[in-house]
């Protein structure tokens, strides 16, 4: 939901505070689910951007990199790309997202994306929860095999452009970790976006 634009007004910095609701804002003036919802998502846009370019030129173009952030959601799709990566060629089949209940209740993320590495063809699960005091957004995986985790690896690396962190246990399982920049590029994707940030908006503090 878009909040009014007449909350934005106050502080300098009023515009930037609204940075999630003006990137999914931009999201919809592109992707909208009809003509209506396009064109006021495309009115909020551009009050908020008016309203920043009367704020200064530094408060303008932190505005402008939100609205470019917002169009780059959901502009790629998972089926058909590829890339090459440390000398192993990606290719994503397909994939998408949806909810699961975790330890007390909390909501996941997991995200299932068919690839072939190599070629090596089966299906990944990335699942973000939410953890510690500041509830940071995290996804674990985890591997006994290298290059299981290997393959893991150069999978999230061909979407997001950002290597996992990797560790092995004490016990010899490797740890796969991936984090809130991983999800934020993730977003680009249109089998992935809606879900990231229907997640991300009910499972934040």
């Amino acid at each position: 939901m878009l909040r009014s634009p007449s909350i934005c007004g106050g502080s300098k910095m009023g515009a930037l505070s609204l940075s999630g609701s003006l990137a999914h804002a931009t999201f919809l003036s592109v992707y909208g689910k009809d003509e209506q919802q396009r064109r006021l998502a495309a009115e909020f846009v551009e009050y908020i951007l008016q309203r920043a370019r009367e704020e200064g030129e530094d408060v303008y173009r932190k505005a402008l990199e939100v609205v470019e952030e917002g169009r780059s959601r959901g502009s790629l799709r998972l089926e058909g790309f590829e890339k090459g990566v440390d000398g192993r060629l990606v290719r994503i089949i397909g994939g998408g997202a949806e909810f699961d209940e975790g330890k007390g209740g909390k909501k996941l993320l997991r995200m299932k994306i068919t690839a072939e590495v190599d070629g090596t063809r089966r299906e990944y699960a990335i699942t973000y929860g939410r953890y510690g005091r500041n509830n940071a957004a995290k996804s674990f995986a985890y591997a006994s095999a290298e290059a299981d985790a290997e393959r893991l690896a150069a999978v999230v690396e061909t979407l997001t452009g950002v290597k996992p962190k990797i560790r092995r246990r004490s016990d010899g399982i490797i740890e796969l970790v991936c984090s809130r920049e991983h999800l934020e590029v993730f977003k680009r994707f249109a089998e992935l976006t809606d879900a990231i940030e229907k997640w991300l908006e009910e499972t934040g503090r």
